[in-house]
């Protein structure tokens, strides 16, 4: 099973508004495992970087500025993406974003049906919890100490990690699969006990023991059960 965990860094908040994306990091996962296929990028937005989101993600103008359009780099991204699930936090802010940029660029939407939200596979395994991904990574002992601001492909890592302790944690997926589509290089799944069943025994009572049962209820002088 192919799963592509991404996290995009934007301009702001609402794409229908005028914002764009400046970022987007995506990490390759099969049967859980990551490969060690990602894609990252960085996007020039044709707009200037508000102060408040610079503050988030450190991406201005100048770093900006000789970065590709979000168009000159779909081909690829949407080739690395193939069909496979999308996981993200929060994901219907991240699909909003893709689709808007592939919108601009002629391109066809992602399909919000491959979408996987983190935020409700969280809610559910921790109701009443804080679900931000800071919150699940100090939830799972996921070192993220190197996080100083946000970034795509940092973000994308870490929710790699904390995608995997919310669907069942590192035993699942525990079949290695190589990124050229080599053979299995590691299993550790449990062998399987074979048990030798006995044939029931019988419990039915003799015919001397129903005797010496009825014998015993006749002692009874006030059975409780004659009330």
């Amino acid at each position: 099973m192919r799963e592509i965990i991404f996290d995009t860094e934007t301009t702001g908040l609402d794409p229908q508004s005028g914002d764009r994306m400046v970022e987007i990091g995506c990490i390759e996962l099969i049967n859980r495992v990551p490969t060690g296929r990602t894609f990252h990028a960085y996007f020039n937005p044709d707009r200037s970087m508000p102060a408040a989101a610079e503050m988030v993600h450190g991406l201005g103008d100048a770093f900006l500025a000789d970065k590709p359009r979000f168009s000159e780099r779909a081909e690829e991204l949407l080739a690395f993406v193939a069909d496979s699930h999308l996981v993200a936090h929060n994901a219907g802010f991240d699909f909003a974003f893709l689709n808007a940029e592939l919108a601009l660029c002629a391109r066809d939407p992602v399909c919000r049906s491959r979408m996987i939200d983190t935020i409700a596979l969280a809610k559910v395994r921790h109701p009443g919890a804080k679900l931000s991904l800071d919150a699940l990574c100090t939830r799972y002992g996921i070192d993220r100490s190197h996080r100083t601001r946000h970034g795509a492909l940092l973000d994308a890592e870490l929710l790699a990690q904390v995608y995997v302790e919310l669907t069942g944690g590192r035993q699942i997926g525990l079949a290695l699969v190589a990124e050229s589509g080599t053979s299995l290089v590691a299993t550790m799944a449990p062998a399987v006990r074979q048990r030798t069943f006995r044939p029931p025994r019988p419990h039915a009572a003799s015919a001397a023991e129903l005797a010496a049962h009825a014998a015993f209820l006749e002692s009874i002088t006030v059975p409780a059960w004659r009330g």
